[in-house]
């Protein structure tokens, strides 16, 4: 093969095959909300990975929607933006009474407007709130890094790419007791395990 043709050969294969993180691994598995048939939506988080972790520069959003809050549970990485947009007919208004998020209020406002907020405490669990309707309720969870996930209905989930390293990882539901465990990821490996989750 002459240097022209190696040239062609080896830039095909940087720009088309994906570079994946060196020296990292996933974890996989189940998650069972003791009670419950749907495991959907149950948070798995590592607690805290070294770095500093840019957030998006594109707003996440959490709508209100038929009296709820949808997505009911949202993780976001420290320094996110989120707006809160009303898709009802009627007044819906956005606080919260938790102190890690500044117990903010944004007030109240009608059908197709838009209030954000800024979340900068990292490990902050927020309870989403609506004074116009009490029974609406949301939880913002506001991660010190990007290695989160929610399970499917069936439970399952998987977080990829993480780095080596020994860590804390948590799984979180509203309401139910949170489980940790400490896990160690090794270069090339997938680590399987299993939780339930306790009231």
């Amino acid at each position: 093969m002459d240097f022209k043709k190696y040239l062609l050969v080896f830039f095909f294969f940087v720009t088309i095959i994906p570079a994946y993180p060196a020296n990292s691994g996933s974890i996989k598995g189940k998650v069972r909300l003791e009670g419950r048939k749907n495991y959907s939506s149950v948070l798995v988080y590592i607690e805290k990975v070294n770095g500093k972790f840019a957030p998006p520069k594109k707003h996440l959003v959490m709508d209100q929607k038929n009296l709820m809050f949808h997505p009911k549970i949202l993780p976001i990485l420290v320094g996110t933006t989120v707006d809160f947009l009303n898709s009802d007919s009627v007044l819906h208004n956005v606080f919260t009474p938790t102190e890690c998020a500044g117990s903010f209020n944004l007030g109240t406002w009608p059908t197709g407007e838009i209030r954000s907020h800024t979340f900068n405490d990292a490990n902050c669990f927020v309870t989403i709130l609506c004074d116009v309707h009490p029974d609406m309720q949301a939880w913002i969870a506001v991660l010190q890094n990007p290695y989160f996930v929610k399970t499917t209905q069936k439970g399952d989930f998987e977080i990829k790419d993480i780095p080596e390293g020994k860590y804390e990882l948590k799984v979180w539901y509203p309401f139910y007791k949170t489980v940790s465990s400490e896990i160690e990821i090794k270069a090339g490996s997938s680590i399987i395990k299993n939780y339930i989750l306790k009231k």
